[in-house]
């Protein structure tokens, strides 16, 4: 959602710095720890701001909330569509009644019904070269006539082949040539429904005026560090799920099932870029879920990772969950430093230390990565180690010396760009310390989080450091990040371009789930890591800690919209705040 989508720089925050704890009515406190660009699907590009879209927007599919392996379902489709034998024709019917959120964008102020021309018109702005989208790699090449209609900068009402509505509640998609991963993409921001009175009337204001269809709508955003929802008073009659685990229930995760959503009266995000204003905000009740920051770690978990008595007693609750994402340090592929020195890069992949990174930004939870696949992806093997993600120092002065700068002789200062959060900081004046030792000079450049985004997008950086939360459930989400046509403004940030790599991966995408398909997604993956496209991190566990009065939170990687599913339990907090 970059897309740098799903991007992760400092430890993610769900929380709330509310001045005064709300006891009158169902308010959801969250945070969220960097800057949010705006409001318009497609420039979803990271995750702070697909988080805030997914409250107002909804797209034709979504995941199930409480099913694992993750499960797509229908959103505002009424069913799974009906697909051709040959792979290439998706068919959608959309549910009926569904309307946009009143405006004034609309006649009288108020909504209108959602129809299948929504959809086309929504893709078509992804498409839109004057947009600029990032999420442009999701369906480049994918649709037919829609790569022609973009090239033409055709206008709205010129049809397009793989774009069709056959009535006003049936849509299909013609797709150039079988695509598994397609259906992923129908659950992903970029392809949520905008009305075209919105965009037409709010003009260039369009991303500080969401009009949705989602179970939460808001005013103007006005670029502040505070944003408020309220619900939405003509949601459609959409209930909390029935189906769960034996898990679930024993969590009470079912006790709402078949209630109408959403749970909660309102939504208040206040956005922080520090992390400790929050977690005392939280241990005064007024945060109701927050990701631990590193430096209160230990006070929170135990050694056996469970929660320790201090809160505990207090009702707090502790959640721990593997997440699909990677950690990078990634190299500018079109500077001339890096572009054909892959020595270079090997040299100072060696000379990092990922065990004391993850020592002192991760709490020795995370898992050094190997290669950019994380666990619980075809294609991730765990017995691989990669032979450049290993901290030999000896090694990487020899590399040092065969790319041409013995002892970083003749070198010029290397700029890392990163968020302006103390972790952030920090975690570049320890990629700095480490390129010292043999003999590099680093410069530490802080950003903004739109900054540093737009930086890795016009490709004004030499490294930098990110994250990359998955999409969807599948290898070839990490593996686009280095897809050369998906270059800056598009995922791959790096700017990396392998034509061998390129045609490989043409190839295994068109494959269906096998086997055969994870084998060569990790033989991809395992080229790119001797490349040494990245210095890679570590794939991250998530430790969050929730008040009791907070219900109905499970953990998943794929988040946007869920926030209709928790709900708040006002006598639970009034006794709880007691204990505070």
């Amino acid at each position: 959602m970059f897309k740098l989508s799903a991007l992760l720089l400092s430890v993610f925050i769900l929380s709330a710095c509310t001045k005064k704890v709300n006891l009158n009515e169902k308010v959801l406190n969250l945070v969220v720890s960097a800057k949010v660009k705006g409001m318009d699907p497609v420039n979803a590009g990271d995750t702070y701001s697909s988080y805030e879209i997914a409250r107002v927007y909804e797209g034709l599919l979504t995941y199930h909330y409480l099913k694992r392996p993750y499960t797509l379902i229908p959103n505002l489709a009424q069913q799974m569509p009906t697909v051709s034998k040959d792979g290439t024709e998706y068919t959608f019917k959309i549910k009926k009644g569904v309307m946009f959120h009143d405006n004034e964008c609309f006649e009288n102020g108020k909504g209108r019904e959602l129809v299948a021309n929504d959809f086309i018109y929504s893709i078509k702005r992804l498409a839109d070269l004057k947009n600029n989208s990032n999420g442009w790699w999701l369906l480049d090449g994918r649709i037919k006539g829609l790569n022609e209609w973009r090239k033409a900068k055709g206008n709205y009402d010129q049809k397009i082949e793989g774009l069709t509505a056959l009535d006003s509640h049936t849509l299909k998609f013609t797709l150039v040539k079988p695509y598994p991963q397609f259906l992923y993409a129908l659950a992903m921001v970029y392809t949520f429904a905008v009305p075209k009175e919105a965009v037409d009337y709010y003009k260039d204001q369009f991303l500080n005026n969401p009009v949705g269809t989602g179970a939460f709508m808001t005013g103007t955003y006005k670029q502040s560090n505070r944003i408020e929802y309220t619900r939405n008073p003509n949601y459609r009659q959409e209930t909390y799920p029935t189906e769960g685990t034996s898990e679930d229930e024993k969590l009470g995760l079912l006790e709402d099932a078949g209630k109408k959503l959403p749970l909660v009266d309102k939504i208040v995000i206040n956005i922080q870029t520090e992390s400790q204003p929050a977690w005392l905000s939280f241990e005064k009740g007024k945060v109701d879920i927050l990701g631990i920051p590193k430096d209160n770690f230990d006070q929170v978990v135990t050694p056996g990772k469970g929660i320790t008595d201090k809160y505990a007693k207090k009702g707090i609750v502790l959640k721990t969950n593997p997440d699909l994402d990677i950690t990078y340090i990634a190299f500018n592929h079109e500077h001339p430093l890096f572009k054909s020195n892959r020595k270079l890069r090997q040299a100072m992949s060696l000379a990092y230390d990922g065990a004391k990174s993850n020592e002192l930004f991760y709490n020795n939870n995370g898992i050094l990565a190997q290669t950019i696949l994380p666990p619980g992806l075809g294609g991730y093997d765990k017995n691989y180690k990669n032979p450049y993600r290993q901290f030999n120092i000896a090694k990487a002065k020899k590399l040092l010396a065969l790319a041409g700068y013995p002892e970083g002789k003749g070198l010029p200062t290397i700029t890392y760009d990163c968020s302006a959060s103390t972790t952030a900081r920090q975690m570049g004046e320890f990629f700095k310390k480490n390129m010292a030792a043999i003999g590099i000079n680093v410069q530490v450049v802080t950003n903004t989080w739109p900054q540093l985004v737009k930086k890795v997008k016009t490709k004004q950086t030499q490294t930098y450091g990110m994250a990359w939360l998955g999409d969807y459930p599948d290898a070839e989400n990490f593996l686009q990040l280095v897809y050369g046509p998906n270059k800056a403004p598009g995922p791959n940030g790096s700017n990396y371009d392998n034509q061998q790599f390129n045609k490989k991966f043409d190839i295994v995408t068109k494959m269906q789930p096998g086997p055969q398909r994870a084998a060569k997604y990790k033989e991809l993956a395992q080229s790119v890591a001797e490349d040494a496209v990245y210095i890679l991190g570590v794939h991250r566990k998530s430790f969050v800690v929730k008040h009791g009065w907070l219900k109905n939170y499970k953990f998943s990687t794929f988040q946007h919209g869920h926030a209709k599913y928790y709900d708040v339990d006002i006598e639970v907090k009034k006794a709880n705040l007691k204990k505070l």
